[in-house]
């Protein structure tokens, strides 16, 4: 891998993509088109995320495919240079479709278990619970 702590760079992408979900749990996309401030804040996220994939290098291209690692370095591109080309669907449908494979591949690399979508536990019910 290119970078000197390749740990590092996928827990920079870990950290951002949640910081990403923050900012956007609960919006639509029609409300992240309204809010500048949290497409400003989504786009910051996107570029660190960007940017470590391309500090990872291509080794992980061929172990996750499905990731899509030379258009994730790609964005980062546009997103630095091409900045006035940001076509909204498309962020919208970069946070919501495909951080979910990267998460599962930096979770993989790592060494941990991805995680899977938080359930509420249920309280026992009856006089002894």
């Amino acid at each position: 891998m290119s970078s000197s702590d390749p740990e590092r760079r996928l827990r920079d992408i870990l950290d951002n993509i949640s910081r990403v979900r923050s900012y956007i749990r609960g919006m639509t996309r029609q409300q992240l088109v309204s809010d500048p401030k949290t497409q400003d804040a989504v786009e910051r996220c996107l570029e660190r995320i960007c940017e470590a994939a391309r500090k990872l290098g291509d080794t992980l291209d061929a172990k996750y495919p499905e990731v899509e690692f030379a258009k994730l370095r790609q964005l980062g591109s546009v997103l630095r240079h091409d900045y006035d080309d940001i076509d909204t669907d498309m962020l919208w449908r970069s946070v919501t479709e495909r951080l979910d494979p990267l998460e599962h591949a930096c979770r993989h690399e790592l060494g941990e278990t991805p995680r899977k979508p938080a359930r509420r536990a249920r309280r026992p019910v009856g006089p002894n619970a």
